[in-house]
């Protein structure tokens, strides 16, 4: 076996409908609802589904709660961009921009929280 990307991961969140909000208006993510009842956010290749806290559906990970996410997107362009597209929609950074090493080599980031303080990371590699 040759494990070749991430297909998904999936986010435990109290409030589906704020969560999707946020990452539409934020990230500019996309949502769609699939098999008339599961919740995903799109993005490039890949997507986030959205599990219902306390109604999550099966399988799911073990201990499944908001707020445990920690994940790291990639963003085109410069982080300086990301930076002021986050103050314009009043989004708080937590730390940065700070260099870091990526999956493909040095990058600068931001950290940011979701509406259930899942820490997100927005990197660029162009700097």
């Amino acid at each position: 076996m040759k494990i070749r990307g991430i297909d998904h991961v999936v986010l435990t969140v109290r409030d589906i409908a704020a969560t999707v909000e946020f990452y539409q208006r934020v990230l500019g993510m996309r949502h769609e609802v699939f098999e008339g009842q599961f919740n995903a956010l799109h993005f490039g290749d890949q997507k986030i589904n959205l599990h219902p806290y306390r109604a999550e559906y099966t399988p799911h990970a073990h201990t499944p709660a908001p707020g445990t996410g920690d994940l790291c997107l990639i963003s085109e362009g410069e982080i300086e961009n990301v930076i002021e597209t986050l103050r314009s929609q009043r989004i708080a950074i937590e730390v940065g921009p700070v260099d870091q090493t990526g999956a493909r080599g040095r990058m600068r980031s931001v950290y940011l929280r979701d509406p259930d303080r899942n820490l997100i990371e927005v990197a660029c590699y162009q700097f």
